[in-house]
């Protein structure tokens, strides 16, 4: 009998990838394609849903082009949360003032609803209570309210249909506009089974929005993995080099097919806290450009700060919070390229391997182990260098977009010592933020007892080793690196109805690689500089309240 596979589609910030996958959860082959970003202003982000739309094509053509199309049995979607905006005739409606047609998305990223989000926090809504108290401008309620208030003639007026990226994208596959419920809940404050709530949308002055039972944004809605229509059109099967009616499942936003692609693991036999509990003893880190904590409950549990509890939003049946920080990986990146011995440590890891060099983060990692040499642990080095890293505002569990980044302890010195010395406290810094969500959840009922990561950080050895020690969790990293990937094809498996529900298809095609115990010996040096991390943060808000005495 020949072997079934699914495809996986992942639309990351950067780039579109897509993966082979078997039953068995193995990926066969990967591909990869970078996509396009535009600032056209400080902290505006867009992009072109035509580009992604054809990378998309590109990259699953590449990875089906070994095996017969027959064999394929669905395919899964999962993106970004940004927002699409298409008109009647669904063709792009330009999100700028510049008036390009084919930057119509405003992405995830994009912090220039601020003041709506503010204004919308203020109303003091019922729903949200279900975003932990305060609106984010990374949801689509304040995007839509600023693109109403400011291009109110060019898009506002022209826009017949509003899509999370995800859901644009089951539709652009299979011409359903079904919305996933976890677009919806996560990132619209729909709420099932009242769902959307009328007054809510009047009270921030978008009563327009409720025209034709919602059809502008939403009116159907499905659980994660759901086959949609028939499968793929006949348009969009061509487009992929797949059959027509291949199955789509409904699709989902990618850290949570992250969190679909590590948290059903079989953990036996690798001596977890988590072992032989609830899978509601685990939290999926998606660590990436930015990164979420997911953590699921069989009740309904309200954090402040953090978003959630949305029922059915990742795993069926279960209700999920997500935490989250904002920018992680490109803080690091941020930190590093900005340093002035950057050059420096650009041309010592090309260096260090002739022809091909190594990662410069490889070469930080090894870099600080030589500076600790056998005196002390690497942790300790940064003991009198402290940062917040809340650079992009802090979205999990203080909740506040204005917030802004600090760093203590800085020498006047700036060699390749302090380049890695401030990468090594950057990354404690989001660490400690970890812990800061984790004890929010804690205090609000969750019994979290394993972090399981991915993401493009968690290939980071010296990342994942410091987000155990801070924490004093055990990490457990995927069998597939690429376990976002593996999400994605999780829901087109569940779609094919080769798997019953998407709990078995977890079960059955995540596995545990690897597992990164804390060193517990570092637990009073964590907590010390715990203390020093949350009193960073009282003293932005003292810094904040003096200035705005006048």
């Amino acid at each position: 009998m020949a072997e079934v596979y699914y495809v996986g589609v992942d639309v990351g910030t950067a780039s579109v990838r897509a993966a082979l996958v078997t039953r068995a959860g193995l990926i066969k082959s990967t591909a990869e394609e970078p996509i396009s970003i535009w600032e056209p202003q400080s902290d505006y982000y867009v992009q072109s849903s035509t580009e992604i739309w054809e990378k998309c094509c590109t990259v699953v053509k590449r990875v089906t082009q070994s095996v017969e199309r027959s064999q394929v049995r669905g395919i899964g979607f999962d993106a970004t949360c940004s927002l699409v905006v298409l008109d009647q005739g669904f063709q792009p409606v330009p999100v700028c003032q510049d008036g390009d047609r084919q930057r119509n998305v405003v992405m995830w990223m994009d912090h220039r609803a601020e003041e709506q989000a503010a204004r919308i926090t203020n109303t003091g809504h019922r729903v949200l209570s279900r975003v932990g108290g305060v609106m984010s401008p990374e949801m689509q309620p304040p995007k839509l309210l600023w693109l109403k208030e400011n291009l109110r003639e060019s898009c506002w007026n022209k826009a017949g249909h509003f899509f999370d990226l995800p859901d644009f994208l089951s539709w652009k596959a299979t011409g359903s506009l079904t919305r996933s419920l976890c677009t919806l809940l996560c990132k619209w404050t729909y709420c099932p089974p009242e769902g959307w709530d009328a007054g809510f949308w009047t009270s921030i002055g978008m009563e327009d929005i409720l025209e034709n039972n919602f059809s502008k944004i939403g009116s159907t809605t499905c659980s994660p993995g759901i086959p949609l229509g028939d499968g793929l059109t006949q348009e969009a099967a061509a487009d992929l080099g797949l059959e027509p009616g291949t199955a789509v499942g409904a699709s989902v936003i990618d850290a949570h097919a992250g969190g679909l692609g590590v948290m059903g693991a079989d953990v036996k036999g690798f001596h977890l806290p988590c072992e032989d509990q609830p899978i509601t003893s685990r939290m999926a880190m998606i660590c990436g450009t930015s990164t979420c904590h997911m953590a699921i409950s069989e009740q309904p549990l309200f954090v402040p700060g953090v978003w959630g509890p949305c029922l059915s939003a990742m795993v069926p049946g279960m209700w999920l919070n997500e935490g989250g920080q904002s920018a992680t990986g490109r803080l690091i990146e941020h930190m590093v390229k900005g340093h002035a011995a950057y050059t420096q440590l650009q041309e010592e890891a090309r260096q260090r391997v002739p022809f091909t060099g190594v990662n410069i983060y490889s070469y930080l990692n090894s870099h600080l182990s030589s500076m600790a040499n056998s005196r002390t642990t690497v942790d300790l080095l940064a003991s009198s260098l402290h940062v917040w890293p809340d650079f992009h505002g802090n979205r999990s569990p203080l909740a506040d977009p204005t917030l802004k980044g600090m760093v203590i302890g800085l020498p006047l010195s700036q060699t390749l010592d302090d380049l890695a010395l401030l990468y090594l406290a950057t990354i404690q810094a989001l660490a400690l933020g970890t812990l800061h969500i984790l004890e929010a959840m804690k205090d609000a009922g969750h019994d979290i007892r394993t972090l399981f990561l991915c993401g493009g950080l968690s290939k980071n050895a010296l990342f994942v080793q410091i987000h155990a020690n801070a924490t004093g969790l055990p990490v457990v990293l995927p069998d597939q690196t690429e376990a976002v990937l593996l999400g994605a094809a999780i829901l087109g498996a569940c779609a094919s109805q080769d798997y019953s529900t998407i709990q078995e298809a977890m079960k059955g095609m995540a596995k545990v690689g690897k597992v990164v115990q804390p060193d517990y010996e570092l637990q009073s040096f964590y907590e010390r500089k715990y203390k020093v991390f949350l009193r960073l943060f009282a003293h932005q808000r003292e810094y904040q309240a003096l200035m705005n005495q006048g």
